[in-house]
Formats: structure tokens, C-alpha cells, sequence
């Protein structure tokens, strides 16, 4: 992409964003993570909200991503969310971590033992929506330029000392509307949810860091199933918690 069409595409999501409006698709589409990523951060200067968590994808082959997640979007368990904030209503049951410290911007990576003692470890439900209209009938980048399609974040309860928890090989229920829908031991797309913290901490250290607080979400247990008004969904993990989200018209 040149400059005018990375500015172009960021200023049609921000207004998105803005007018609550559903777009077809971007003009252009990125051709390469470090574009899509480029198009998030405008997106959020633009907009003007501030940044409470973000997604991480650390996949074992491949160029690692992430996505930014508005504060205002990020609500505890058990939360109520309506079809005007996230059309979509999709849901990804994770476990996600809150930074219990700033890890400041700096050359050398952090190391996976820096992250576990910097983190708190929490269930989460992602909760999916997008500025375009279908967005899963669009190009992985492009989705990936609009935040990787995050509508929100439910927050569980937070654990400060997780040490005695196997995080790949907890037990995993997803619920709805009181129907248990998957019940499982693991579940997370890499077996390894903390790699997640770790690719984000050092996706952010050539910019301005990570800060205390800001939460990052690792990846589906469940999937990405879709919903309804009324319907509530709950994500629960044997020894962490749950998060519960209720869909409203």
C-alpha cells in the first residue's frame, strides 16, 4: 500500500468506528502485517480512545499479529452487551493476562520468564464484531487491519499467583443459555497461552511498550461461533473462573 491509501483505509475504519455504519470492505488491501497493523494505530489516533487490551497471535510457523481493543469495549463478567455495540455477536472463550508492570520500550526481547512474573492470568470472552459487514468474507489482512475484528473483552476473575496452574491442559466448558456446548481438557490453538503475552510484550517494545493494567487475550479455546440476541454464553476454566456475556437486542 502507498501512504494515501494506508491514510484512506484508516480514516473509512475510523468513521466506521465513529457512525456505528458497516462497511463493504477497504479500497485497498493491505499486503502485509506491518501495513495492517500501521491502519490500527492511525485507526486509534483517529478515533481517539484509549487502548485497555489488545489480541496476540504467536503462531508456531508464521508472522505473529495483534489487535487493538478499546477501553470502553472492555466490561467484567457477567456483562450485558447490546447488537448496536457488536453486530456480530460472535464469541472466542480464552484466557487472557492484565500486565501487573510496565514493560517499557527497550532492544532486547523479554523473555518468557519476564512475562510470567509480570502477568496476572484471567478468563476471558472475546467477544467478535467487525466494521464491515461480512466481515469473515474478507482478506485475513484486512481483517487484521480492523483489529482483528474485536467488538470487545469480558474480563473473569483475576488470579495473581497461577504458578500451580497448567495453563495448555485446564479443563474448558463453554455454555449457552445453559446447554453446554464443548467440555474438554485444552483446547488453546498452540498448547502454549502465555507465548501469547510474551509475542505481544515484544511487538510492542520497538514502540511504546506495554503498560501496566493493558490486558492481552491468546487465542480461542472455543472457536468462533455466532449469536443471537438474549442469548448468554459462558466460558468457564477448572481452578481459574469464568466470564459470562448476555447478548441484548
Amino acid at each position: 500500500m502507498t501512504e494515501p491509501e494506508i491514510a484512506v483505509a484508516a480514516e473509512i475504519l475510523a468513521q466506521a468506528r465513529r457512525s456505528g455504519m458497516q462497511i463493504e470492505g477497504l479500497p485497498v488491501t493491505p499486503s502485509s502485517v506491518a501495513e495492517a497493523h500501521e491502519i490500527q494505530d492511525r485507526v486509534a489516533t483517529l478515533v481517539g480512545q484509549p487502548i485497555g487490551a489488545f489480541k496476540a497471535g504467536a503462531p508456531p510457523e508464521g508472522e505473529p499479529t495483534r489487535g487493538l481493543i478499546e477501553a470502553r469495549m472492555i466490561r467484567s463478567s457477567p456483562a450485558h452487551m447490546s447488537v448496536v455495540e457488536v453486530p456480530h455477536l460472535g464469541v472466542e472463550g480464552e484466557v487472557a493476562f492484565r500486565f501487573t508492570r510496565d514493560l517499557p520500550a527497550r532492544a532486547a526481547s523479554y523473555t518468557r520468564e519476564e512475562i510470567a512474573q509480570s502477568v496476572a492470568v484471567l478468563p476471558v470472552i472475546e467477544v467478535v464484531s467487525s466494521r464491515f459487514r461480512e466481515p469473515l468474507s474478507r482478506p485475513k489482512l484486512e481483517q487484521l487491519a480492523d483489529c482483528g475484528i474485536n467488538g470487545g473483552l469480558v474480563l473473569g476473575p483475576e488470579m495473581a499467583d497461577w504458578s500451580h496452574l497448567d495453563l495448555p491442559n485446564l479443563q474448558m466448558t463453554f455454555i449457552v443459555n445453559g446447554e453446554t456446548r464443548i467440555e474438554r481438557k485444552g483446547g488453546h490453538p498452540t498448547d502454549d497461552p502465555i507465548a501469547g503475552a510474551v509475542t505481544l510484550a515484544n511487538m510492542m517494545r520497538a514502540g511504546g511498550g506495554v503498560k501496566v493494567g493493558q490486558i492481552v487475550t491468546t487465542g480461542s479455546w472455543t472457536g468462533l461461533p455466532f449469536f443471537k440476541p438474549g442469548d448468554r454464553c459462558t466460558v468457564r476454566f477448572e481452578g481459574l473462573g469464568e466470564a459470562e456475556v448476555v447478548f441484548e437486542g
